[in-house]
């Protein structure tokens, strides 16, 4: 058995039979401890999160708004596993995985409004710049310093080297095939980039964050709501599948021992977990950041983060792939799948603009990984550790251009497996606290009203 056999293995006992019903898991707990506030209170998400877009900022004023921070959080949330995961859940597990993709969405905005708000109660000063996130909540909030350690090499590894090499790796691939740019100077270009932007500190790339993340999003989106109206013949097929698929109880095709339900749930939750990273411990690094009135409000703000991740953006994926068939080419895997669904609709345009989407998608993933990383590095080793670990994540992003062999992909699936397990642990023995503060937020309302 070979090294990679091994970390497949083990990837496959650790996602499939254990974390993604430990993160289903957690998510209902946190939806029935709080009242369902991704249902009672969804208006809140978008009043906190969108409202402060339209306020103008006094002169001279530094402080991270609640959009800016949801910005930087979704930098990170929307990576590859929005064009490539999707693919791969309807590839793999039928239409009807979508339908469990929305629901692990609903239940994962519980989990994260827990994060965002241990993220606010523990964050500290360093420096002059906020930080906070999973590790300082494990620390200051459940007093456990080798579940913070263990959290923070854990991460250290699943965002800033390994996943920045995969998502290197997808950008080098997307621009090579759609413009037929040598990956040495795709490798050079991204890693001199990266290299300016991180420089640049935390403020540099929230700023970036805030500016991109809108653009591209809306950009994605509106290009895939046009293939929808090109094929909305088949919207009526399509809905009727993915309820279908999502209950039934007929066996899976392709010799696969099991039901079309069976694949649906374990593909469409384990895809949808994965693309908005509730519960992974990695967006509350984001939420630290902004300067808030109440913890709660941050909590709300992540839950848009969720929505605008997996509701609009994932789902914009899957109809394009839907709708055009092109999950039905089973020589197509990730990436190329949806790059089959644009060029269906618009030729080779489709996949140039694939590709371009692809870039901003990757690269704000990169940036956002590395300010997550970056904070943990402080958690460890103090200032005097951020410059050669800047050094080192631009190396990885170079060497990630170039090759990407199966191992490094698994890697990174066991690392961000690894640090899924103390940010669960703690947000689950710390869920007392945060269902206080929610309290005390919905008691100060009510008293206003």
């Amino acid at each position: 058995m070979t090294a990679l056999d091994i970390v497949k293995a083990f990837n496959e006992l650790l996602w499939n039979h254990f974390l993604m019903y430990a993160l289903l898991g957690v998510g209902i707990f946190y939806t029935v401890y709080l009242g369902f506030p991704q249902i009672r209170h969804l208006n809140l998400a978008f009043k906190y999160a969108f409202g402060p877009v339209f306020k103008k900022k006094n002169p001279g004023e530094n402080k991270v708004s609640s959009f800016q921070a949801l910005a930087t959080a979704v930098a990170a949330q929307v990576g590859t596993g929005n064009i490539g995961g999707v693919a791969t859940a309807i590839a793999t597990g039928g239409m009807g995985a979508i339908f469990w993709m929305w629901l692990s969405a609903l239940l994962g905005m519980s989990t994260i409004f827990s994060e965002a708000v241990l993220a606010q109660k523990y964050k500290k000063e360093y420096h002059g710049e906020t930080v906070g996130g999973s590790a300082y909540y494990l620390y200051y909030g459940l007093g456990s310093k080798w579940l913070a350690v263990f959290f923070s090499i854990a991460i250290v590894f699943a965002l800033g080297c390994v996943g920045n090499m995969v998502q290197a790796n997808s950008i080098s691939i997307a621009l090579t095939n759609a413009f037929h740019i040598s990956p040495y100077i795709v490798g050079f270009v991204l890693a001199a980039v990266v290299a300016v932007v991180i420089i640049g500190g935390q403020r540099r790339i929230i700023s970036l964050a805030e500016l991109l993340v809108p653009f591209m999003a809306v950009v994605y989106i509106i290009g895939s709501l046009v293939i929808i109206f090109m094929f909305a013949d088949h919207l009526p097929y399509v809905f009727r599948t993915i309820f279908h698929d999502a209950f039934s109880m007929e066996a899976a095709g392709g010799g696969a021992a099991g039901t079309v339900m069976k694949y649906a749930i374990r593909y469409g939750v384990a895809r949808g977990l994965f693309s908005n990273e509730a519960g992974m411990g990695s967006t509350p690094h984001a939420h630290a950041l902004a300067d808030v009135k109440d913890p709660s409000e941050q909590g709300f703000v992540a839950m848009a983060g969720v929505f605008v991740d997996t509701v609009l953006i994932c789902s914009s994926t899957a109809f394009v792939i839907m709708l055009t068939g092109s999950f039905e080419n089973t020589s197509l895997k990730s990436v190329a799948i949806t790059q089959a669904g644009f060029e269906t609709a618009f030729g080779e345009s489709g996949i140039i603009f694939l590709a371009v989407s692809l870039l901003f998608f990757a690269f704000t993933t990169i940036i956002g990984w590395y300010m997550f990383a970056e904070m943990n590095i402080k958690f460890m080793f103090g200032k005097k550790g951020v410059k050669p670990f800047r050094g080192v994540v631009v190396g990885c992003i170079f060497v990630g251009c170039l090759f990407a062999a199966d191992i490094v992909w698994e890697l990174a699936d066991t690392f961000n497996g690894l640090m899924v397990i103390p940010n669960l642990v703690g947000i689950v023995l710390l869920a007392p606290q945060v269902k206080k503060i929610y309290r005390n937020f919905l008691a100060r309302r009510k008293a206003k009203a």
